[in-house]
């Protein structure tokens, strides 16, 4: 029997009724629907609806029901949705007692509250993956401290940095992503519970009862709000949209260093696949499925927008279709963090190629530029002085450092015979000695910052634990 059945006399339509099932997907909140389910009986005991022996009952059957099928994925084929599964099995064990349990709540609400249960913990966990990606990132940064490699601007070569100070700026856009996901925690932590289908619970209940038991902050404002609210779906699936569009980057990058072309890096063979054609081949799958996977992400956030774009307060069953664009999203940015971490572990950086890499190019030129200025030229006249030496090693088929002293003189009497210390990998990267710069000390500086970050999110996570 339906839950709403008694107003109808036509059977529904066989096709329809199984499309517009929601059990088969939203069986995935079949904890959290007990959890909240043994919330609203506290409420409902404190308010004399169910006696304390009643309460006892309806408790035990719930966490019956969790046991049995905390391993399987249950099978239903009458149930509209996890709300009905878990409605029919208390009945079956309680008896009359279990169908006092939906007094005074509707559906309404309790997707909204198995919802917000079910992003909290998603958060929870993919906060903790992220340390662990974050902390393998700050390893390796700290393994590789005084290795060099250039640093590209529209994928032409820039300048020398050190490979830490590269895997640092990766550390700063994981850890955005980490803080953006607590910040979207405190709007996920406020339970619906208590706000019936539209205008509130029909039963004087205490909300903070069920509030408290599960862990939220505080109750929801407003009834119509709560039972329509999407935004914290919208909020989490986009944080973990930019978190996809950050690691696609990340793969993108290392796909292009693990080329022929650039060398810089090995790949794993534990996170690598071959060609069924040509034998010598050694390709970035994890990288390239990870690249591709952004894209699904960030597919979910755009279902999602859509779906509660035109929506009119309150509940819609529109809102049905939130679910699964949610689940997906989820699921596989947890998964792209986890295979990611273990990529970063065992990666092999090629130091010497690196180093090979910024001997050419002129990645000294800024630094030229620089030793000019602090003999008084203004920066702009250094920068076309540089540029004009440049020109002539171009011609000449040379490096800055292989014009002889005169040559450069010709361009600007400021350059004395110790330019060419100055255009020594050590001296350019030294030379960018400001906070957040690649100079050793200010990267060493930034290391130290990056461990004490990390231990903040570890309490922050254990805190939530």
């Amino acid at each position: 029997m339906k839950m709403w059945s008694g107003r109808f006399r036509q059977p529904l339509d066989p096709r329809f009724e199984e499309w517009q099932r929601s059990f088969p997907f939203d069986q995935k909140l079949l904890r959290f629907e007990l959890a909240a389910s043994r919330a609203h009986a506290k409420a409902l005991a404190a308010a004399g609806v169910l006696s304390d022996d009643e309460l006892k009952q309806v408790v035990g059957a719930l966490i019956a029901i969790g046991k049995d099928f905390a391993d399987a994925n249950p099978q239903d084929a009458e149930a509209e949705d996890v709300h009905h599964f878990v409605e029919k099995q208390l009945v079956a064990r309680t008896g009359e007692v279990g169908k006092k349990l939906h007094s005074g709540r509707s559906r309404n609400e309790q997707i909204a509250t198995d919802l917000r249960l079910f992003v909290r913990e998603c958060i929870d966990e993919l906060r903790a993956a992220i340390g662990e990606f974050l902390e393998v990132l700050v390893t390796r940064a700290e393994e590789n401290r005084s290795a060099v490699m250039p640093a590209y601007t529209h994928l032409q070569r820039a300048e020398p940095v050190l490979v830490a100070h590269w895997l640092l700026a990766y550390f700063e856009m994981f850890r955005r992503d980490a803080e953006r996901l607590l910040d979207c925690r405190k709007r996920v932590n406020e339970c619906p519970l208590g706000s019936g289908a539209i205008a509130g619970a029909s039963l004087a209940l205490d909300r903070k009862i069920a509030s408290n038991e599960l862990g939220f902050d505080r109750p929801t404002s407003n009834s119509m709000d709560a039972t329509s609210d999407r935004d914290f779906i919208l909020e989490f699936v986009n944080a973990v949209s930019v978190l996809g569009v950050h690691l696609s980057r990340w793969a993108e990058e290392l796909i292009l260093f693990a080329t022929q072309e650039y060398r810089f890096i090995r790949l794993p063979e534990a996170y690598s696949t071959g060609s069924s054609a040509m034998p010598q081949k050694q390709n970035p799958d994890t990288l390239e499925l990870i690249r591709g996977k952004a894209g699904r992400i960030i597919g979910s956030q755009v279902a999602l927008l859509t779906i509660v774009k035109g929506l009119p307060l309150a509940y819609n069953k529109d809102m049905q279709e939130t679910q699964e664009p949610l689940f997906d999203a989820a699921a596989t940015s947890s998964m792209c963090v986890e295979i990611a971490t273990g990529f970063m572990k065992l990666v092999e950086f090629d130091h010497a190629r690196m180093k090979q890499a910024c001997e050419s190019g002129f990645m000294d030129a800024l630094a030229a530029a620089t030793y000019l200025v602090h003999r008084g030229v203004p920066f702009r006249q250094a920068h076309e002085v540089v540029a004009g030496a440049v020109q002539k090693c171009v011609e000449k088929g040379c490096e800055l450092s292989g014009l002889s002293l005169s040559e450069l003189q010709e361009f600007s009497a400021a350059f004395g015979e110790d330019i060419y210390q100055h255009l020594k990998i050590e001296a350019v990267l030294a030379c960018h000695d400001v906070a957040g710069g690649t100079a050793p000390r200010q990267v060493e500086r930034a290391l130290r910052a990056a461990r004490e970050q990390l231990a903040a999110m570890q309490e922050a996570h254990a805190a939530h634990a």
